[in-house]
């Protein structure tokens, strides 16, 4: 048992590196990039730390060259998942008695592979398989992933040290448990840092984490869970259970030792899941803890004191790095017509200069959407918007996906607040913009709010304090992350924890101490060191 309080020293980001050309990270990228594109490997289930081969199997490929195969992913069913389960409560049982300084070393131990000998596996696994530029994975793969490891640590030991007052004769703690059950962590294709995290985060707490990465990001996914396993994470903890939505989620809520879901996904899932959950509230041995991120129709919102120059500079970034597959990236835009040439004129501009392909050539800017279905949802939105009387494309509205599922940086001029690509979420690089009369300022901000039914993030672009002001205030609710002056995209672990509320989510801030918290029981304990021996109370003495 340990004799002493463990300390965690306050970790501070991981520093990016640039991959310019000559530095020694280039060429090293561009290295383990060709050597995990020369082969086909095959990614079973983990299960109590066994690989799993279901036999029921898909192709992951290459988005941007979609004939090129990179693995083979056994999916899992009904009978994957009652094996994780019986596996996550027996490792449970020791787990969670295992003093939580080391648990968090297991993670820390991965966050130092992830930025050291790992990086560049996640890196390029990341770009190969999500089809992610070299800077795009290099921030979130190895960066962000990272942070969540190492801060996630952090805030657990600084919530073991918060307790409660203790008058005289009374000693007063507070413990902090693991949740009765498992986690089951969803995970997303967009950011190998959220999967990472998702399982993660309530493994530190205690918790044992049925994991269901998604099968469009299932290659970096699978090459985080090797280095959790060589940072010594036990079997059972967290086990990887790759598979359709259905076939591994319906068994899964079925199961009466829920106690929790982590996720980050569509709206439409996120629903269906808390209804299910819902449903079957009666048959959980306890209220399972119901922690999502879902989507986003994020904004910028320009007034006619911006500065235009960082104006276009922030637009372009929100809306196409990635392309705009973050839910995050601003997809609706509001300038005042007094700007809207100046603006328009350079933006324009800018977009014409952006380059879109493979993302091994490291010139490229975007690369291309995740898969097939994508490709067909946002070039249905540009075709839409092609054939619309209150709508023009002035930028992009190519799309083509005879080799990658590549889409134009595309930008929709509307005449309509209310138009089809003004609410509904694309996830794509598609942002539309409305101008607005200068004199209809704080009309268009009750349009901006009222427009969408998300809640995610959003960014006012002023320079006029006083007007600074007003518009924070008058956007209380419509964004969870909020930017000033500054793209909507970008949310760093412990400088601005990520979350939205309305349909956007539960706003439990991934990458914060208030996440944490939600993976945890406390215990409150009361010992008094000398008890009373009379019964009665003053109040009762005859006069």
């Amino acid at each position: 048992m340990p004799n002493a309080y463990f300390n965690v020293q306050e970790p501070k980001n991981e520093p990016y590196f640039s991959f310019a050309p000559g530095t020694p990270q280039r060429e090293s990228l561009k290295k383990r990039l060709k050597e995990l594109r020369s082969e086909v490997i095959e990614i079973p289930a983990i299960i109590n730390g066994k690989e799993v081969k279901t036999g029921r199997t898909a192709d992951v490929i290459m988005p941007h060259n979609h004939d090129h195969k990179l693995a083979t992913v056994h999916l899992c069913g009904e009978k994957e998942v009652k094996m994780a389960v019986d596996a996550a409560l027996e490792a449970q049982k020791e787990w969670a008695e295992l003093p939580w300084e080391e648990r968090v070393a297991v993670f820390l131990k991965a966050a130092d592979l992830v930025t050291g000998p790992w990086r560049d596996t996640m890196n390029a696994s990341t770009m190969l398989g999500q089809s992610k530029t070299p800077y795009q994975a290099e921030i979130e793969a190895a960066g962000e992933l990272a942070d969540f490891l190492r801060f996630g640590a952090w805030y657990l030991a600084k919530i073991m040290e918060e307790q409660p007052f203790s008058p005289d004769s009374t000693w007063n703690r507070v413990e902090y448990r693991a949740l009765e059950g498992f986690i089951f962590a969803v995970s997303p294709f967009n950011f190998t840092a959220i999967a990472g995290n998702l399982p993660s985060a309530p493994a530190m707490c205690g918790n044992v984490a049925l994991w269901k990465p998604s099968t469009e990001s299932v290659f970096s996914n699978w090459f985080f869970m090797q280095i959790l396993k060589e940072a010594g994470l036990p079997d059972g903890v967290i086990n990887f259970l790759p598979g359709d939505g259905p076939d591994v989620g319906d068994p899964v809520l079925a199961n009466p030792n829920l106690a929790g879901l982590h996720f980050t996904g569509s709206e439409g899932t996120f629903n269906h899941l808390w209804k299910t959950i819902g449903n079957n509230i009666g048959n959980y041995k306890t209220y399972p803890r119901i922690v999502g991120e879902t989507g986003g129709k994020d904004f910028i919102f320009a007034h006619n004191s911006a500065n235009v120059d960082q104006l276009v500079v922030a637009a372009l970034r929100a809306a196409f790095e990635y392309q705009g597959q973050k839910c995050s990236a601003a997809s609706r835009m509001y300038v005042p017509e007094s700007i809207w040439g100046e603006f328009g004129e350079k933006f324009l501009a800018e977009v014409a200069q952006i380059k879109v392909g493979d993302v091994e050539d490291f010139s490229n800017f975007m690369g291309a959407v995740i898969s097939r279905k994508a490709f067909d949802k946002i070039s249905g939105y540009i075709d839409y918007a092609k054939e619309a009387d209150d709508a023009e494309i002035i930028a992009g509205g190519g799309y083509d996906d005879s080799k990658g599922f590549f889409i134009e940086p595309t930008v929709i001029l509307t005449s309509n607040p209310k138009f089809k690509t003004m609410q509904e979420e694309i996830f794509g690089p598609v942002i539309t913009i409305y101008v607005y009369k200068d004199g209809d300022f704080e009309k268009t901000m009750d349009l901006c709010d009222e427009t969408s039914p998300y809640a995610l993030t959003g960014a006012i672009f002023a320079r006029d304090r006083f007007v600074v002001k007003m518009m924070a205030d008058r956007f209380r609710q419509s964004a969870g992350n909020f930017y000033i002056n500054e793209k909507p995209t970008g949310a760093i672990v412990n400088q601005q924890p990520f979350g939205g509320s309305r349909k956007s989510g539960t706003n439990d801030k991934a990458g914060s101490v208030m996440n944490m918290l939600r993976w945890l029981s406390a215990r409150a304990i009361k010992e008094v060191t000398v008890a009373p021996t009379e019964w009665r109370y003053p109040y009762m003495d005859e006069e």
